[in-house]
């Protein structure tokens, strides 16, 4: 069975450059055999996350069950004020709910990253999807894309004008299908009680 890959991110903008990175990188996991969703930002239209109130919405439980069930992940948010977007941030503060899944979160996903960046600088954003993919449990690949001036490797079309920024998106795609095979793959991981005991050692007094 093919593995699936769910692309999460974009923008409000109508033109967003970063959820064209993201078409690109899931055209790369499609190319070698996954199957991909994308799960764009504007188009989900997510209510603000309440942690008093988190019953999903219908778009809140779409953006949670797409992520529980997906094999692998490609994030991608635009850089704003030297971070992600509050938009990105919200989408990933409704996966908390996963917590009380089993296993929990994010656990074990491997998760490939990408930023677009207005200016020049872009892993700003990549650093802190690396913190939030560690905290929801998952695996982020080493590989990633920023994307610096992407106003002008993107059209408004959505077309791409840079090949090699255009190949980078497509091997990260790759990348976390080839991972994510690997991982499911190895009896060794998706074992709870695995964690479970290595909490415990933690715990123990020296």
């Amino acid at each position: 069975m093919p593995p699936s890959i769910v692309g999460l991110g974009g923008s409000l903008r109508k033109g967003s450059t970063s959820r064209s990175a993201l078409e690109r990188a899931l055209a790369g996991a499609a190319a070698v055999g996954a199957e991909t969703t994308l799960l764009d930002l504007r188009e989900l239209d997510l209510p603000m996350y309440d942690p008093d109130d988190d019953e999903p919405t219908e778009a809140a439980a779409t953006l949670i069950e797409s992520c529980h069930a997906a094999d692998g992940l490609l994030w991608s948010s635009p850089l704003y004020q030297g971070t992600i977007s509050g938009a990105f941030k919200n989408a990933l503060d409704w996966l908390h709910v996963l917590g009380r899944r089993d296993p929990p979160y994010l656990h074990d996903k491997v998760i490939g990253l990408i930023s677009a960046a207005g200016g020049t600088q872009g892993l700003q954003a990549i650093n802190t999807m690396e913190f939030s993919a560690r905290a929801l449990r998952g695996w982020a690949v080493p590989y990633v894309v920023p994307i610096p001036a992407s106003w002008q490797v993107f059209g408004d079309d959505g077309s791409i004008s840079d090949e090699t920024v255009e190949s980078q998106l497509e091997r990260l795609g790759g990348e976390v299908v080839r991972v994510t095979e690997r991982f499911a793959a190895d009896p060794a991981l998706h074992r709870q009680s695995e964690c479970a005991e290595a909490a415990e050692r933690v715990l123990a007094p020296a």
